[in-house]
């Protein structure tokens, strides 16, 4: 809340936080926490990784054939699979507890201080090109 008594904009990292939460809560409501007799499983980090790495491979695949997406067929694949992959960081960060929206916020920030981030340093003989 404000000091003029309105209540101010979410800041960028509680947005990011907030929908992370929404991405564990949708994943615990369809189930995916508990394992067949309803109990509680811990984060299999590797195997949770690896469904995001598939979830990037299938948008490279959208991205490929250019393709509209088979459950939403208003979107491009490129932009369902792209969603899908947030999802699945969103919910593998809440269920451990990591502040994906604040290491975001540090992160762009960091990204701007970057000697080899600018354009003159990219255009540079072996600079990022991508």
């Amino acid at each position: 809340m404000s000091t003029n008594g309105k209540q101010r904009a979410p800041l960028l990292d509680e947005t990011i936080n907030r929908f992370a939460q929404a991405c564990h809560q949708g994943a615990i409501d369809g189930g995916w926490w508990t394992n067949s007799k309803g109990k509680k499983k811990r984060a299999d980090v590797p195997r949770m990784l690896c469904l995001i790495h598939g979830e990037i491979s299938e948008a490279l695949e959208g991205y490929r054939t250019n393709k509209m997406d088979s459950h939403l067929p208003h979107r491009t694949a490129l932009e369902v699979e792209m969603a899908d992959a947030v999802i699945r960081i969103g919910d593998l960060c809440e269920a451990l507890n990591l502040d994906l929206g604040g290491a975001c916020v540090e992160k762009l920030r960091y990204n701007k201080t970057r000697p080899d981030h600018t354009k003159a340093a990219r255009r540079r003989k072996n600079g990022k090109k991508f």
